[in-house]
């Protein structure tokens, strides 16, 4: 008998301390995510300053001087509904309801340029990965620039391709090619819709889609490309109390809005988070290890960052999704249900201004 209560008191003993090594790992575990994330936040932060002191030197003379140069300038800036990158569908037309204004600018495209582009329902558009954190390396001999061969690929989670095998940003040259529907011309504004534009883009060229050479029978493609599912949620549900915030932000925005009525607004954020826009790193940790970070400046949300999401005091992880000047709020679940918990008007500072904010109002009459 004292050998059994011995060896249940033993094994009592060693239950304790498990549970308190545990306790002490998962400590450790959380202070050391925290110190990443903190890292991570002021590196990202830098390459954002060193982006913008970039931008602001377009002068600045490459160290590549034996490659020649071919200066390009762009001819137009986008307006559109996504107000940062974090969001922006990965690819064209998955949200048929988003929409952007290409505005030319009239000293180098003049409005004559737009003649019969509106008989087309489609175009092509080769763009600038402008909000790129790392646009310095154009200026830097390839040996210095560090190039990366290989990217994370979302559809792989986070597996590595080589970069010419994915639409990654990261590319030697940032240039974006995209695919819209043609809605309207008018004066020197191309309004459009199914876009992955972010605003601000600055736009170098557009050419008319031509199903005849455009559209290829047969195409092939690699597997890991076709599996749709990997990157799609389970559902999309709305709270309670959505409607009554959207009602309250729509009397805010409605006059600048690209959008019709709060109703139109909501498809557009059902349509939106149809698709998990979350990055690689948030879908790869787990809910149960909740880091709280700060949201950080919401006009330079990336779509790899974290400053998407934030935590609350019931262990819950909050993302964020701006939309046309407002910020929504929703969670998703292990099951990839989405619910989109409340909206509010964004701190985000949009490209568009009073001045140039293309209003889709005034050719809703030509779109029906």
């Amino acid at each position: 008998m004292l050998i059994f209560f011995l060896s249940v008191y033993i094994s009592k003993k060693k239950l304790i301390e498990w549970d308190s090594k545990m306790k002490e790992l998962q400590k450790s575990l959380n202070s050391a995510l925290e110190k990443c994330a903190s890292e991570r936040q002021g590196r990202i932060r830098a390459q954002q300053a060193l982006r913008k002191a970039v931008v602001a030197q377009p002068q600045a003379k490459s160290e590549n001087l034996d490659i020649p140069s071919y200066p390009m300038a762009p001819i137009g800036i986008v307006q559109s509904c996504f107000s940062t990158r974090n969001g922006t569908p990965r690819q064209p037309l998955l949200v048929p309801l988003a929409r952007a204004c290409l505005v030319f600018d009239s000293t180098r495209v003049p409005p004559a340029s737009l003649e019969g582009l509106e008989e087309y329902s489609h175009c092509w558009i080769i763009y600038v990965f402008h909000l790129n954190t790392d646009l310095e390396k154009l200026w830097k001999h390839p040996s210095k620039s560090k190039f990366k061969a290989k990217v994370r690929v979302p559809r792989l989670k986070g597996g590595r391709m080589g970069v010419f095998a994915t639409r990654s940003p990261h590319r030697p040259c940032p240039i974006g090619l995209t695919v819209a529907k043609v809605e309207a011309v008018q004066g020197n504004m191309l309004l459009l819709s199914g876009v992955d534009l972010v605003d601000g883009t600055p736009v170098l060229d557009i050419k008319p889609y031509l199903p005849y050479c455009d559209s290829i029978e047969g195409a092939v493609v690699p597997n890991w490309v076709m599996l749709d599912s990997m990157l799609s949620v389970a559902s999309v549900g709305f709270s309670d109390d959505f409607s009554s915030s959207l009602l309250d932000c729509w009397k805010s925005v409605e006059k600048k809005s690209l959008y019709s009525s709060p109703d139109e607004l909501k498809s557009l954020v059902k349509q939106a988070l149809s698709w998990d826009i979350r990055s690689v790193s948030q879908r790869n940790r787990p809910h149960n290890n909740l880091l709280k970070i700060g949201s950080g400046d919401a006009s330079d949300n990336a779509s790899d960052l974290d400053d998407s999401q934030d935590g609350e005091a019931s262990g819950e992880l909050i993302y964020h999704l701006i939309l046309d000047g407002m910020d929504f709020s929703y969670k998703i679940d292990g099951n990839g249900n989405v619910m989109v918990k409340e909206v509010h008007l964004s701190s985000a500072i949009s490209f568009r201004n009073n001045k140039k904010r293309c209003n889709f109002l005034m050719w809703k009459d030509k779109i029906k």
